[in-house]
């Protein structure tokens, strides 16, 4: 089964319909709910999914934002096509890494770094400001996709 390592903007772009990369994100989803594709979650995407999903559901003005986002977390936790990793040292030691090198977000670096340690590619929603200078070598050294490119 092939694997798909997913940051926060992935999982937001699923849950705001209006979003521009939602169609891409929905076939991701689509594809792992399927049986097709396994997702890899790092630990700290679900920490950042949690407070950017409130912030959101806070913003529609939703009811309840912190229980909506507590619940996102556990639907994504609960799934059988979703592996959440990240308390293990060569996990840590590939994250550091990836910052020192690259001086990406820590979570960015931990989407890079699970893609390594468990394979498959990781997946962001577009290529962000600090990623400008190195896009090509993380597409070349990680097999970086990106939402946008097919939109």
């Amino acid at each position: 089964m092939s694997r798909a390592v997913l940051d926060t903007g992935v999982i937001v772009e699923y849950i705001d319909r209006r979003g521009l990369y939602h169609e891409a994100a929905s076939r991701i989803f689509g594809t792992a709910l399927s049986g097709k594709l396994e997702l890899v979650l790092p630990h700290p995407v679900l920490s950042e999914t949690y407070y950017v999903s409130a912030r959101i559901y806070e913003e529609a003005g939703l009811g309840s934002p912190a229980q909506r986002a507590r619940r996102l977390l556990g639907w994504l936790y609960g799934l059988p096509q979703v592996r959440v990793v990240g308390v293990d040292a060569e996990l840590a030691v590939e994250a550091g890494e990836a910052k020192r090198r690259y001086r990406l977000a820590l979570t960015d670096c931990y989407v890079l770094a699970a893609a390594r340690v468990y394979g498959g590619r990781p997946v962001f929603r577009r290529v962000e400001a600090e990623m400008r200078g190195v896009v090509g070598e993380l597409r070349r050294g990680y097999g970086v996709v990106f939402l946008e490119d097919y939109v």
